[in-house]
């Protein structure tokens, strides 16, 4: 079989770091493309270096010239909305894991899904994608009378929070309850937030060292608790899922797509 031509954009990141070492050690991949900021000290430097890996033999770069099958890109709401646009532009399908997204960056990538294949993961994890089934599940089961909380934990580092994974808990919930989150959603709780609310759904982020990602959702009532976890130990979970998406979108028509198309959910 040919492998998937694939560019990373945010190379130099966490992330970034984590896919170029993974794909470059996956036979059915080939990296072609390694981008970042044009003010990247690292500009120039072969990116399986720049990750902790022997020579590749492709050159970080500021923009991307290779042909590529697939982008993978974990950057920021404006470089998400560049590479949507790049994308649909050539018909390269793209991997999103860009969290932080106001409503005008899915639009414009909702935009591009009509010209590419994209698919957008707050989280690309075979088992927190796993969760988010079995918290709507639950919703959908246990009656109004069951208190939910979302707790999260991330690095110091993260910008955004809550973070898009507990954002994804909290629409897993409201579809099982067939609520809106937007009149069920409290995001944090402070001395004049008063007593809990009939309905409400908390939302907690916590920022401290270098936590990879953690993820509670609380179920609580009649004297008994229920707490669906996840514990991201590596990013290379993150990354192997999102390396498992690219392989899964290369060659799909144009069109908006989820981890849960890739994994059958």
């Amino acid at each position: 079989m040919t492998p998937v031509r694939v560019a990373i954009a945010g190379c130099t990141g966490r992330m970034g770091r984590a896919l170029v070492r993974l794909a470059s050690a996956d036979a059915g991949l080939r990296v072609v493309g390694a981008v970042t900021i044009e003010s990247d000290a690292l500009l120039g430097t072969d990116a399986s270096v720049a990750a902790g890996g022997e020579a590749l033999g492709v050159a970080i770069s500021a923009s991307l010239a290779a042909p590529a099958d697939v982008v993978i890109e974990f950057t920021t709401p404006a470089g998400c909305r560049a590479w949507a646009e790049w994308c649909a532009a050539r018909g390269v399908a793209l991997v999103s894991g860009t969290t932080g997204l106001s409503d005008a960056d899915r639009a414009a990538m909702a935009d591009a899904a009509r010209r590419c294949p994209l698919l957008w993961a707050a989280n690309m994890s075979v088992g927190v994608n796993l969760l988010l089934a079995l918290v709507k599940q639950a919703a959908a089961r246990l009656d109004e009378s069951w208190d939910i909380e979302i707790s999260e934990a991330h690095h110091r580092h993260k910008a955004d929070a809550p973070s898009g994974t507990a954002k994804a808990l909290l629409e897993a919930v409201c579809e099982g309850r067939q609520r809106r989150a937007a009149d069920v959603a409290r995001f944090g709780r402070g001395p004049d937030s008063g007593k809990r609310g009939a309905g409400e759904i908390g939302l907690h982020a916590l920022r401290l060292g270098e936590i990879v990602g953690d993820h509670d959702v609380h179920f609580c009532a009649g004297g008994e608790l229920l707490t669906l976890s996840h514990r991201a130990l590596s990013r290379d979970t993150f990354a192997a899922g999102a390396l498992r998406a690219a392989k899964w979108l290369a060659g799909r028509p144009a069109g908006a797509y989820s981890m849960r198309d890739v994994l059958g959910l």
